[in-house]
């Protein structure tokens, strides 16, 4: 694992601080990667989001699609 030393304000530091003892993380570290972690799921998401938006308007499904769907769901769950 990389280290990266950061230097925080005061302010911030006493933030972080009061996280991590709030929010039970067993580290100032933990509590960052748990920041970065979501920060990049966010991000992924709204990629996600922008490439469905940007590739224009869908297929009509037939007005029983979904039903199928669930059926099929139902009977794999059902064979495990």
């Amino acid at each position: 694992m990389a280290t990266m030393n950061i230097s925080l304000p005061d302010e911030l530091k006493q933030f972080v601080d009061q996280q991590v003892q709030e929010h039970a993380y067993g580290s100032s570290s933990e509590y960052l990667r748990e920041l970065i972690r979501k920060q990049r799921d966010v991000e992924q998401l709204r990629g996600l989001l922008l490439d469905g938006a940007n590739s224009g308007p869908s297929v009509a499904t037939a007005p029983d699609f979904f039903d199928k769907m669930r059926e099929r769901a139902q009977a794999r769950a059902a064979s495990k």
